[in-house]
């Protein structure tokens, strides 16, 4: 009898793990992140430049670099969206994999080469939504987590989805339910009561807020934030436990939808 259910439980912790694992065409990577950056009105152009030059340079530094070849899987999925108000978000660098120093540099430059997408409202609710979106399109990676990595200078003002008046709330919570793991935030702080807006309605359960002073703050604030997200959790444990863990909890995630 031992033996049977011995044998009944490794067949359990492999149908738990070959479930987690991704179609033979996904290339597996411990992080699958969206990078939403803010490019409102309220951002003018130097402001702007700043923002842009801040993730150009976090991607271009040993520390960022270092956390993506030391993370789960050492690597990660990463694309940079530009949004403002309501559907107005732009994929201006698509889905790219990094797993070296090259293809960090390499996603460094797309991103200098970008031009700015949009000049309106604030939709947060709506960036994030379109952030969940992407959880459920095909991009070709298969991530053990899904980040959204929210920054701006301003609290919603461009509510229409949501029908909430200044709560962004709602498309917080939009993502988290079409697969998104985690939400974080940047606010770039300026505007009053602007930090406890993004912890109340940006942040999920499971993220966290890294501020930023003022945009001439924002490389150092965003190297921070991409360094604790990249290598934060889960912690590097195997990829069969790991499977067996959301299949026990009933936490798996999204299921690809055709994009």
């Amino acid at each position: 009898m031992k033996k049977i259910s011995k044998a009944l439980a490794v067949a359990a912790v492999a149908g738990a793990a070959a479930a987690y694992m991704p179609a033979a065409s996904a290339v597996p990577v411990g992080l699958e992140l969206v990078l939403l950056v803010d490019v409102s009105g309220s951002v003018d152009a130097t402001e702007y430049g700043l923002q842009k030059t801040g993730y150009v340079n976090a991607f271009n530094s040993a520390a960022v670099q270092n956390a993506i070849l030391g993370s789960q899987l050492g690597n990660i999925a990463v694309t940079y969206v530009e949004w403002s108000g309501n559907n107005q978000q732009s994929q201006q660098v698509g889905w790219t994999l990094i797993d070296s120093v090259a293809s960090a540099q390499a996603f460094a430059t797309a991103i200098n080469g970008t031009t700015r997408a949009f000049s309106g409202l604030t939709a947060i609710q709506d960036a994030m939504m379109y952030g969940g979106s992407l959880a459920q399109a095909n991009n070709g990676y298969e991530g053990l987590r899904f980040v959204l990595d929210v920054s701006g200078d301003g609290a919603d003002n461009d509510t229409t989805d949501c029908n909430t008046g200044a709560n962004a709330a709602c498309g917080r919570d939009a993502a988290l339910a079409a697969g998104v793991t985690t939400v974080n935030g940047l606010p770039i702080l300026g505007e009053g009561g602007l930090l406890a807006y993004y912890t109340a309605n940006v942040k999920s359960a499971s993220g966290f807020v890294t501020p930023a002073a003022n945009f001439g703050d924002f490389a150092t604030a965003v190297e921070n934030k991409l360094v604790k997200e990249i290598i934060g959790v889960p912690e590097p444990i195997s990829l069969a436990l790991f499977g067996v863990s959301l299949a026990g909890l009933g936490l798996a995630r999204r299921r690809r939808m055709p994009v």
